[in-house]
């Protein structure tokens, strides 16, 4: 019975959404393109900017999510080293793989998970995650990526430019500026009333735009190195993350909104920043596909331990 009742009013919300994205991509070839700018440049931000500013979550509760997520992403990158050292596999296998598993999707499928599974308090929570992943991809993930590029004359630290043109980054910035200043923006309503639309919106757009990007994967086999790299992002993400949540001193369902987040698929980001400097975009975009179809069962069956009572600090 839990775990019906999770399928139903939490994965298959989720899958609905993405579904009808694939098949409207199916019936009209959408500009993947372009719904990934709207996502990057518009709902993300104003989203970010909105949950922050207005969050009752206190700093210290803030920072605490951030240290955790921080300590989740180094050590999957660890843990990628480990397995490429083990089986011999070049620098830049290790680099895919990293990327594989380091950065996952707290946004357009971390966010609507939380906002099902957990209401309010998820996307309070979730938002504090989706801040640190955004600020780490576009840095570490940009230095990842362009670690082996082979575009001519390029030096490694201009990879670092693409990172001062994402808005996240700015409205992270803008958001903890207003929260520490008590929010004046809230009062202005023809300001604070369109960005609470695009916040809002966020949710059905990044699902949609989730099943838009499967459409349009044509993954290889799983076997090898695509393998480990899901065991890794869907089972050593949240394993790692049910060790931190007790050593961070996170409890109930604070815990449980931070171990399931931790097995969330990997980023779609990670997939374009491999494109743009000439990493192994196929292979993390098999990595992105097929670990968003396997979320949907990792996370129904993580939901059902933490509601069995089977992690007795969440």
């Amino acid at each position: 019975m839990i775990l019906f009742s999770i399928l139903r009013d939490v994965c298959l919300p989720l899958m609905l959404l993405f579904g009808i994205g694939w098949f409207i991509d199916r019936r009209f070839s959408i500009d993947l393109n372009t719904l990934v700018k709207l996502n990057l440049y518009l709902f993300v931000p104003a989203f970010i900017f909105v949950r922050v500013s207005s969050s009752t979550l206190p700093g210290a509760e803030g920072g605490k999510v951030v240290g955790l997520t921080l300590c989740v992403i180094g050590l999957m990158a660890a843990a990628s080293w480990l397995v490429t050292s083990l089986r011999g596999e070049s620098s830049q296998a290790r680099t895919s793989l990293q990327l594989s598993t380091m950065f996952y999707n707290s946004g357009n499928w971390g966010i609507p998970l939380m906002a099902l599974a957990f209401g309010e308090h998820g996307t309070v929570l979730q938002v504090f995650v989706l801040m640190t992943m955004n600020v780490t991809t576009f840095s570490v993930g940009i230095f990842l990526a362009g670690s082996h590029s082979s575009l001519p004359g390029t030096s490694r630290w201009k990879h670092f430019l693409p990172m001062l043109r994402q808005p996240s980054l700015y409205a992270i910035f803008l958001a903890l500026l207003m929260r520490s200043l008590g929010n004046p923006l809230a009062n202005v309503a023809f300001i604070w009333a369109p960005l609470n639309y695009l916040a809002d919106a966020l949710v059905a757009f990044a699902l949609i735009t989730l099943g838009v990007q499967l459409s349009k994967t044509k993954p290889p086999a799983i076997g090898g190195r695509l393998a480990w790299a899901l065991g890794l992002r869907l089972l050593g993400g949240p394993v790692a993350a049910l060790g931190l949540t007790w050593l961070f001193g996170f409890r109930g369902e604070a815990a449980a909104i931070l171990i399931i987040g931790a097995a969330s698929p990997t980023a779609v980001n990670t997939a374009l920043l491999a494109h743009e400097f000439q990493a192994d975009s196929r292979f993390v975009s098999a990595v992105v596909f097929y670990s968003t179809l396997a979320a949907v069962v990792v996370v129904t069956l993580w939901l059902a331990l933490v509601k069995a009572g089977m992690v007795p600090w969440a």
